[in-house]
């Protein structure tokens, strides 16, 4: 089958990228400078939520006296320098995506990654001019990941009917959200959304632990 028409659109943290220790590291350190442990549940609390929306949160769950912009602007600096040096790609993504581009297939990002962080680990990565179009949350006003937006907003940006577009996602909302619209969703594994897995397993059209069992055909 043809990918002719066809569109891709990928998450960067935790599906492309190999970077939630990134963030588990900051939140350690974070809260850790305050006094506080990490709760159990705050890594799944905050995975849908825009960068800034997580700073709001973070602020009123702790009662933290920061403002949500000296969040960001801290998690910014603790965590810039992983991104610009060390983090990686998952297992065969890179190859994947080469793949896909030569068969002529849109590629997207829809991410909640800050746009200072994102294009230059694409670019450090070697992969940033394979992306047809790169959005974020931030494009459609913070909508969180448990709405679809910045997935219709991808495909709009292509000029590739949602029914024709593959979601390659790693958490439970952001599946649930391109399911409602009629996408397709294949979930990557990732040890930051285990507890959901077998919920992910359930909803997912199809999973994988590398890109090399990624499918073949959009």
């Amino acid at each position: 089958m043809s990918n002719a028409g066809r569109a891709a659109i990928f998450d960067l943290d935790g599906t492309l990228l190999d970077s939630m220790r990134v963030w588990t590291d900051v939140d350690n350190e974070f809260l850790r400078r305050r006094g506080l442990d990490v709760p159990s549940d705050y890594a799944e609390s905050i995975a849908h939520l825009s960068f800034d929306e997580c700073a709001r949160y973070t602020v009123e769950r702790f009662g933290l006296p920061d403002s949500p912009e000296d969040l960001m602007d801290e998690w910014n600096r603790m965590a810039f320098d992983a991104y610009a040096t060390t983090v990686p790609l998952k297992p065969h993504a890179g190859e994947y995506l080469r793949y896909l581009k030569a068969t002529g297939a849109k590629l997207a990002v829809a991410t909640s990654l800050p746009p200072n962080f994102r294009e230059p680990v694409l670019r450090r990565l070697g992969v940033f001019d394979l992306f047809d179009v790169l959005c974020s949350v931030d494009d459609v006003g913070h909508v969180s990941k448990d709405k679809p937006d910045v997935y219709l907003r991808a495909a709009s940006r292509i000029g590739v009917d949602p029914t024709d577009c593959t979601v390659f996602e790693d958490i439970l909302v952001g599946i649930r959200a391109v399911k409602s619209v009629g996408m397709t969703a294949w979930a990557m594994y990732d040890a930051s959304s285990r507890g959901q897995w077998p919920l992910i397993c359930e909803i997912a059209d199809g999973t994988m632990h590398d890109f090399v069992e990624a499918p073949r055909t959009l």
